[in-house]
């Protein structure tokens, strides 16, 4: 899959503090490096589930952890058939984790830099001296180079290729079994990955830290939104302002950046009936922290006729997002004020609609509602640090591997997320089961078509949700 741009990516790293900077100095003095990360480049901070569910597919597949206690890593999502994951410490990439739609389990993917980090113990194959240079020349490793491989190594996998010392020179895919190698006298034994060279300096830290190595630039994006929001509320006078809140992370920032420019303003939710209990917790969290006036709107009630009638939503089918979300908000703002001012957490490193969405906008099925975004141009990482150092109450969901909170069977969701989704939350998707075994029959369809989620696509017109 192509690279996706959707904006500037302003992950740098100081290797003084080992945090990640929006800029190119830390608030420390020194100066900042970029990080080599793919596109489109909107890093998160990866947090205890996300370290624990990393360091489990590590340890499974080379015997030993990736991240190690008191170090901070970030998670980049990057373009790949189904769900893969960059992850960055010291300031560089050194390593993935990728899910598998074919064998339904997720991967292990080192750089020759999480040799700095961990030692494995599996899947290694040592090479012999005279044989190092042409490795890390970038070529492949042949049988005649080869000290000794292990004997647990399956053509296929993933694999650390060390010296004699057991320091990882490269990485790679093998190409034959390990018994099989040791045995080879020609032949290819593995395959290395050719990823650029990048500095990767190892370091304790904490995201405290990297709150304040940040602050000048919080500051500055702190500035720039409120400035935003309180031209757009003078300019627009004449309209009521609201917030558009879903308990997730975007929305939560613009809350207190409106509550910061222009005091509280009602915050509409719109429930859909497939919320997380989480997220309905958060809420209520949320309301009684800030003393918030909250407009909560159903739209459960049209899903599951809808539902009933036209089968499940799709990704080129998403018919979802106009019955529970626009639809209420419509008739909502049309009966209470007629017509309304709403700041949307929307962000342009989201997807390539949002890129290109207007900071200011009226949604074609909501003209009555006039949307403006104060994070438009904001990262997750800016995002994430400013709700650190507000110490603002976010959906505890996002501890546990998730990276966008909505609707529990989102049809949008990747096959390794929902797998997640499913284990994490076997009561949700014990009904979404039952829901599709319903359509399934009454259609005719394969078992496969639940098993592999196939229900995600049938064809039809694509709608995007509006509402973060």
């Amino acid at each position: 899959m192509s690279r996706i741009f959707l904006g500037k990516i302003h992950l740098k790293w100081c290797d003084r503090c080992h945090v990640p900077v929006l800029g190119k100095t830390c608030s420390c003095g020194s100066a900042t490096r970029e990080v080599q990360l793919t596109p489109p480049g909107d890093a998160r901070p990866a947090f205890e589930g996300d370290i624990r569910f990393i360091n489990s597919i590590y340890e499974d597949a080379f015997g030993a952890p990736l991240i190690p206690e008191g170090h901070i890593a970030l998670l980049n999502k990057v373009p790949a058939d189904d769900r893969m994951d960059e992850i960055i410490m010291g300031g560089a990439v050194v390593g993935a984790i990728r899910y598998s739609p074919d064998t339904r389990k997720w991967e292990a993917m080192p750089r020759v830099e999480a040799g700095l980090y961990m030692k494995p113990v599996k899947r290694t194959i040592t090479v012999k001296d005279d044989a190092i240079p042409y490795v890390l020349e970038g070529n492949s490793v042949l049988a005649p180079g080869v000290a000794h491989a292990d004997t647990a190594i399956m053509a296929g996998e993933e694999v650390f290729i060390t010296d004699s010392s057991g320091r990882c020179i490269a990485v790679g895919r093998a190409k034959a079994d390990g018994e099989e190698a040791n045995k080879m006298t020609r032949g290819n034994v593995a395959r290395t990955r050719k990823n650029a060279a990048s500095p990767c300096v190892p370091g304790e830290a904490t995201w405290e830290y990297a709150v304040e190595a940040n602050e000048k630039h919080l500051c500055r994006s702190e500035e720039e939104a409120i400035g935003f929001v309180r031209d757009v509320y003078e300019r627009n006078s004449h309209l009521p302002a609201t917030i558009s809140f879903s308990g997730g992370k975007d929305s939560l920032a613009t809350m207190l950046l409106v509550y910061t420019a222009i005091g509280r303003v009602p915050l509409i939710f719109i429930d859909t009936g497939l919320e997380f209990p989480e997220t309905q917790r958060n809420i209520e969290e949320i309301v009684k922290k800030y003393g918030a006036e909250l407009i909560r709107l159903s739209g459960a009630e049209e899903f599951r006729e809808k539902l009933s009638e036209i089968g499940p939503p799709a990704v080129d089918m998403r018919w979802c997002c106009k019955v529970c979300k626009l639809n209420p908000v419509k008739r909502e703002i049309e009966e209470r004020w007629g017509e309304c001012l709403s700041f949307i957490g929307q962000r342009k490193y989201e997807s390539m609609r949002r890129k290109n969405t207007p900071r200011v906008w009226r949604n074609s099925n909501v003209m009555c509602q006039l949307s403006a975004s104060p994070i438009q141009h904001w990262t997750a990482l800016h995002v994430w640090l400013y709700i650190f150092r507000e110490g603002a109450p976010y959906n505890i969901l996002y501890t546990r591997q998730m990276d966008r909170i909505g609707c529990f069977m989102c049809p949008s969701t990747d096959l390794g997320m929902l797998k997640i989704i499913r284990e994490q939350h076997p009561e949700l998707w014990k009904w979404w089961d039952s829901e599709l075994g319903k359509w399934s029959e009454k259609m005719g369809f394969t078992e496969e078509w639940i098993s592999e989620a196939r229900w995600r696509f049938r064809g039809g017109s694509f709608e995007e949700d509006s509402y973060n």
